[in-house]
């Protein structure tokens, strides 16, 4: 889009004047209304401007590239935008594109469509619009500095479920010395462990699934309202919840029986022996 520079506030309106869409954040910052009157130019000293009117409002495409950088915009009619940009001394310049954007019906095709125009336009810049750019790296490093985190978190969580664990298991020495006195095997006291960490993990999963769908729509306004935008900065989907409970279930399950498997492979007197 190209940089226009507003120049006046117009309180009349024509209906011969063009029509101009401009984004929230604009109509916020200059305190504009629909139906005012705007003069816009391509200049940066506003020379030959233009009165445009003020005929709807939008909302931005949300770009994590531009988090915190207000969207003042305005969208014209194509007509409209060729005769406000034109070069005066270029007569050419109202005739001629820099770029056009094809969307195919087919995503799959958009390699041989490439070779095709190029065979057949040459000195054409072909450029897939899904092709990676410098922003996708920057979001790949992002991914991978989250992953990352991700990582070290259940690795340490992981470790300190492990070491409350033990000190639970280890307050039930006596109870389990009991069971085993009491005629139980070892393969009933290890189900009966299995069914209360998986229970502790189930339980614990669905109560932080819970939580962050709680927190999510607190989280999503503040941020929003602190950026001025719409964009969704945290998103629960069934995926994700899937996943989580996919991770922390087995994680708790193993960790109940290896804080277990101590007293678990000691025999019934050494376990009643304190």
């Amino acid at each position: 889009m190209t940089p226009l520079t507003a120049l006046l506030l117009v309180a009349s309106s024509t209906a011969a004047t063009p029509t101009i869409l401009v984004s929230r954040q604009l109509l916020a910052a200059e305190h504009l209304a629909l139906g005012d009157v705007v003069r816009l130019s391509a200049d940066p000293a506003a020379r030959a401007p233009r009165e445009f009117r003020i005929a709807g409002v939008y909302e931005p495409i949300p770009d994590p590239a531009r988090l915190g950088a207000p969207a003042l915009e305005a969208r014209l009619h194509l007509p409209d935008l060729v005769a406000l940009t034109a070069d005066p001394a270029d007569p050419a310049s109202a005739e001629s594109v820099l770029s056009i954007n094809i969307a195919l019906a087919d995503g799959e095709e958009a390699p041989a469509f490439i070779r095709d125009l190029d065979a057949r336009v040459p000195g054409l810049v072909l450029r897939e619009a899904r092709a990676p750019d410098e922003r996708d790296v920057t979001f790949v490093v992002l991914d991978r500095f989250h992953l990352a985190i991700a990582i070290v978190t259940v690795v340490a969580s992981s470790i300190f479920l492990l070491a409350l664990m033990v000190m639970l298991v280890d307050e039930r020495r006596e109870t389990v010395a009991i069971l085993r006195l009491i005629g139980l095997r070892r393969r009933r006291i290890v189900l009966q462990v299995l069914a209360e960490g998986l229970f502790i993990a189930l339980a614990g999963a669905a109560f932080g699934v819970v939580l962050a769908v709680a927190l999510e729509g607190g989280f999503n306004r503040f941020f929003q309202w602190r950026y001025d935008t719409a964009l969704v900065f945290v998103r629960v989907t069934p995926a994700i919840a899937s996943r989580a409970v996919a991770v922390s279930v087995p994680l708790g399950i193993l960790a109940s029986l290896a804080a277990s498997w101590d007293l678990l492979r000691r025999g019934a007197l050494s376990l009643a022996r304190r």
